[in-house]
């Protein structure tokens, strides 16, 4: 059967641009190889879907050309999506400043977006990957268990290579290549840091304690809750800077965000001069950390031995703690992956190739990746609404 469109891949952005190209009478098939559709909506935000943040700006994403995702936010923004859940009666509430989130269950925006995807006539097949594509002067044919399926524009919106459990792979990134297409260096995003040896070994039994930080690393910092873990640290500081972290890349804590530690310590001195230094640490800190920390670096005595320029040298040190980190947990815990197709051969209006008629590139398989909050999200609807308006 001949359609006008297929879309590889029944994510979000997937799905967007099949709602958004059947809405203008195209006839939209979408594939996919998993057995149930928005598997990564489904999990996502403890399973009620950090669908958007209202705080949504360029700045927000990583890419090497921080200028191509502008078009796309600027045409189709947060409000734009929320108008649709609100028109679903899909209940929602804000869990930090602009993140918003379902009241009961991620599966409501999927059935949602399926929803959609009847009313304008889209087709979507499950359990169908796509073995060939093969381009024609009719456009692209594609293979798959059902039969091959052909259309002049085709939509790759099979994600990146996060969370390998839920199917991601890396077909699209296939695909790009297949067509010319240069695919960015690919790495882990939004993703647990590991330490070993005897970085880990000092913060050994520290897993379960949390405490608000400001990471630092690459000149970029952010200020939010860390936690360690039996292989190292996570929170969410932590997944935000590590898509600025590489191995050999300085990482630093501000153990104190907010507070003049120097003061801090200062008037622990002033108000219990008998007190170790663990213990006024420990007004802090998390007891546990801060025990921690006396043991291996910040040896402890009583508060009224410590003169001004030591306070003043161990407050630095809090507020600048070095972290040496050996890796990350992988795509197997990451929640995007950073890289992947150039965005330089891509056009930013209509998302599709500049080497390749009526073939284009929507969501996380491009080389735009979001901060944490509903970013990623964002970008899938924007992109996805895009490339919907242009197929």
């Amino acid at each position: 059967m001949e359609y006008d469109v297929i879309v590889i891949g029944a994510g979000a952005a997937g799905l967007m641009t099949a709602i958004v190209a059947g809405q203008r009478g195209r006839r939209v098939l979408v594939l996919d190889h998993a057995n149930k559709a928005g598997k990564k909506i489904l999990m996502s935000g403890g399973g009620r879907c950090n669908f958007t943040n209202t705080n949504t700006t360029p700045a927000n994403f990583l890419s090497r050309n921080p200028h191509f995702c502008k078009s796309a936010l600027a045409r189709y923004t947060p409000w734009h999506f929320i108008d649709l859940v609100e028109k679903h009666r899909i209940k929602y509430h804000e869990k930090s400043p602009g993140q918003l989130f379902c009241d009961e269950s991620s599966k409501l925006i999927v059935r949602m977006l399926l929803d959609e995807c009847a009313a304008a006539g889209v087709r979507v097949e499950l359990n169908a990957p796509v073995t060939r594509i093969k381009a024609g002067e009719g456009g692209f044919g594609c293979d798959t268990p059902l039969g091959r399926f052909s259309a002049p524009s085709l939509v790759i919106a099979t994600g990146g290579l996060s969370i390998p459990s839920l199917g991601a792979s890396g077909f699209g990134y296939d695909v790009a290549k297949q067509f010319g297409h240069a695919v960015l260096p690919v790495r882990a995003g939004l993703v647990p840091l590991t330490l070993s040896g005897k970085h880990q070994e000092r913060y050994d039994g520290l897993a379960g304690v949390a405490l608000p930080i400001e990471a630092r690393a690459d000149g970029t910092s952010f200020r939010d809750a860390l936690l360690f873990t039996h292989r190292g640290i996570s929170g969410p500081a932590i997944l935000q800077i590590s898509s600025y972290w590489e191995p050999g890349v300085d990482l630093r804590l501000d153990l104190l965000p907010g507070i003049d530690a120097y003061e801090a310590l200062r008037s622990g001195r002033e108000e219990r001069p008998a007190a170790e230094f663990r213990t006024v640490l420990s007004s802090l800190l998390p007891r546990r950390l801060a025990e921690r920390l006396c043991e291996v670096w910040l040896p402890s005595k009583p508060m009224r031995q410590y003169r001004d320029a030591e306070l003043k040298d161990i407050a630095a040190q809090l507020q600048d703690w070095p972290l040496v980190a050996s890796g990350t947990e992988g795509y197997r815990t990451a929640e995007v992956t950073l890289g992947g197709v150039d965005t330089d051969e891509v056009s930013s209006a209509t998302l599709m190739s500049k080497r390749q008629q009526g073939l284009y590139f929507v969501g996380e398989v491009l080389d735009v990746t979001g901060h944490l909050g509903g970013y990623n999200f964002q970008w899938a609807w924007a992109s996805g609404h895009a490339a919907g308006q242009a197929v």
